[in-house]
C-alpha cells in the first residue's frame, strides 16, 4: 500500500521516516519529495508498505503524531487521475 505523509518538518530525514513506519511493519520504500530545482524537501513523502494490514496500522498509529515538531497527516495515497490535465492532487 502506498501511503501519503504530509505536514512534515523540512528537517525530517528518510531514515527517520522509515524508522517511524517500521514500528508497524516492513517498509518497502520511504521517499521524501524534494523540489527538483533546489533540492529542498517539499514537506511531504510517500511510504510503501507491502502488507496492507501493517500499512493501515501505520496510518492510524502515525496520523496526528508529532515528528520533529509537526503533527503528521498520514493517509492512503490515491493514484493520480488519468489524462494529465494539470490539476493538483487533492487529499
Amino acid at each position: 500500500m502506498n501511503i501519503y505523509v504530509r505536514n512534515m518538518s523540512y528537517e525530517t530525514t528518510e531514515d527517520q521516516l522509515r524508522l517511524a513506519f517500521e514500528g508497524f511493519g516492513e517498509v518497502s520504500t520511504a521517499k521524501i519529495t524534494t523540489d527538483r530545482d533546489i533540492g529542498q524537501p517539499k514537506g511531504f513523502a510517500f511510504v510503501e508498505m507491502s502488507v496492507k494490514d501493517e500499512a493501515a496500522a501505520a496510518i492510524s498509529g502515525l496520523n496526528g503524531q508529532d515528528m520533529n515538531g509537526r503533527a503528521l497527516n498520514v493517509n492512503e495515497a490515491k493514484p493520480r487521475p488519468e489524462g494529465g490535465n494539470g490539476q493538483r492532487r487533492s487529499y
